[in-house]
């Protein structure tokens, strides 16, 4: 039991894991399954392993850090062995005028270092960039759109129109 709370302290100590997460690196390790249940259920107890709150830092985090949407983000959740209805909860707040919002920074973001692009090109990376971080493409498409009218025509909206249909 005391190589399976080492192996659980050491990780995390180098940061916050799930309950699933633990207890596969503890099956790869070859630590006897009650052992890893009574050491799991102790370190629950004192709250070293909390998925809820693992979940809403990693959510919270992730939005403001990487800008992720909420389709990525539970992705990533659920891939992390955090149960659905935690992951619900922890993104709850992650509704469609936050994604719109975060979408809409990354864009304008991006854009500023791509002046010298071709407009398709562009229009291309900006749609890509949001797909990457999981952002539906309609949503994509109408931020990519607003950023286009915001920049004064820096964005050849034709050129917007023929890529965004090549990506539909």
């Amino acid at each position: 039991m005391s190589v399976a709370r080492t192996i659980c302290l050491r990780l995390l100590t180098v940061r916050a894991r799930t309950r699933t997460e633990l207890a596969a690196e503890l099956r790869r390790r070859n630590v006897p399954d009650e052992a890893a249940h009574t050491v799991l259920e102790r370190l629950a107890a004192v709250r070293l392993i909390d998925d809820a709150s693992f979940a809403e830092d990693f959510v919270t985090s992730r939005v403001a850090e990487r800008g992720l949407a909420g389709r990525e983000l539970r992705r990533q959740l659920k891939e992390k062995g955090v149960a659905d209805d935690i992951v619900e909860a922890a993104t709850a707040n992650v509704d469609a005028d936050t994604e719109r919002a975060t979408a809409g920074r990354l864009v304008e973001r991006k854009l500023r270092s791509m002046t010298s692009l071709d407009p398709t090109v562009q229009t291309r990376r900006l749609l890509g960039l949001l797909a990457r971080k999981g952002y539906s493409s309609a949503l994509s498409y109408a931020v990519v759109r607003e950023a286009v009218i915001a920049a004064g025509g820096a964005l050849d909206t034709a050129a917007l129109d023929d890529t965004a249909s090549g990506l539909a």
